[in-house]
């Protein structure tokens, strides 16, 4: 097997491995937090108040409670990919001597329960939920811009079923885009220091790509490097497609097979061999000049392409679980949902170098020493 074939094999599931010697020269030299901890934390609630609000009023949702653990037989957690290689925390609750426990799962992202809540809400066409949403995911490689602790506003919105295409993908895209870009001018009009920084302000619209599209314009290169070289000609991206096999046998990203769409053939719309209606926003971060992952979302399967998937995966066992029959059944709605990293749409915004400067949870000694020699102090 070839270093590429290597290369890109490894680069499918997200950050499951790292380098902290290759991290400490990617580190952003003479940083300088433009915010002092104590305004950090003001900047940080008033954002989180402008998102969730404008959200709320583009797209048409309520904010809801949202579980932090969940019964492992519910099939309700978010596996991530499709390969098995980041799995949830678990636990037995002994309750009562052990006469009536329960199996219970720390909840990686609120992606299943979402879609069944939409019922519970008694939500309508057009309407939806949204949550501030807080998950462990204990495989990730702990970076600058990856946590063990996860923080997403994670929305959930029902639709028709002709709905479902990139029409619809787009139009919803474009909302959380308008969102985003306002919140940054709000934060540039509290705090003028991040005004005056000298970075360069997100740009008023997402480009629009197809994953097969980036591997034809970068074929030897793995994802990740694919991702970067587009958004050092394009700032603000976003990626159509992601989890069906592209040409050279690999998916832009594993995708598990069970929330978003990826299968479904989007040809007819683009004229193009496309496929999926699901995506990502990235960004080209001017701090940490790397690329930076803000939301991954999509429109959700439905009963024909969730048995497709499932088996595509090898994973048709998984219909015997009640999310999977809910949908199988049609007794959950037609939907499209996503999650918006909190922390890593912080960080950006009020130009940090390190999530920790937005966030508390745990970081290794190692990452700690190395980042407070750059001048990055995380919160603990």
């Amino acid at each position: 097997m070839s270093t590429l074939t290597l290369d890109k094999k490894a680069d499918l599931a997200g950050p499951g491995i790292g380098d902290y010697n290759e991290l400490e020269k990617t580190l952003p030299k003479n940083y300088h937090s433009l915010l002092n901890p104590r305004e950090t934390q003001y900047a940080i609630f008033d954002l989180k108040r402008y998102i969730e609000d404008h959200l709320c009023q583009e797209l048409g949702l309520m904010m809801v409670d949202v579980p932090l653990i969940v019964e492992t037989s519910s099939g309700v957690n978010d596996m991530l990919d499709r390969d098995g290689s980041r799995t949830p925390i678990q636990f037995h609750i002994s309750n009562d001597r052990n006469l009536h426990p329960v199996e219970a799962q720390v909840v990686q992202a609120a992606t299943k329960w979402k879609r069944m809540a939409l019922n519970q809400f008694d939500c309508r066409i057009g309407e939806g939920i949204c949550t501030d949403m807080r998950a462990v995911r204990k495989d990730y490689f702990l970076d600058h811009d990856h946590s063990a602790y996860v923080d997403q506003w994670d929305w959930e919105r029902v639709i028709l079923a002709e709905e479902r295409n990139l029409k619809t993908l787009k139009s919803v895209v474009k909302k959380i885009w308008t969102v985003l870009v306002g919140a940054e001018r709000y934060a540039h009009d509290l705090y003028p220091a991040l005004k005056d920084s000298g970075y360069a302000s997100l740009p008023p619209e997402l480009t629009f790509f197809h994953a097969e599209e980036i591997l034809e314009m970068y074929p030897d290169l793995p994802r990740k490097q694919r991702e970067t070289a587009l958004l050092q000609k394009y700032p603000a991206v976003f990626i159509i497609g992601i989890g069906w096999p592209l040409k050279d046998g690999y998916p832009h990203e594993n995708r598990a097979a069970d929330y978003d769409d990826w299968i479904t053939d989007t040809s007819a719309e683009t004229g193009k061999p496309t496929h999926g209606l699901n995506g990502d926003i990235l960004v080209w971060n001017p701090v940490t000049k790397r690329r930076h992952e803000l939301t991954s979302m999509g429109i959700r399967v439905n009963a024909e392409t969730l048995r497709q998937q499932l088996e595509m995966s090898g994973l048709l066992e998984n219909l015997k679980f009640p999310y999977h029959q809910g949908i199988i059944k049609n007794e959950l709605p037609l939907s499209i949902g996503g999650g918006i990293g909190q922390s890593r749409t912080l960080m950006l915004l009020l130009r940090k170098a390190h999530l920790g400067e937005v966030s508390v949870t745990v970081w290794p000694k190692v990452l700690k020493e190395m980042c407070a020699k750059k001048n990055i102090f995380v919160l603990e």
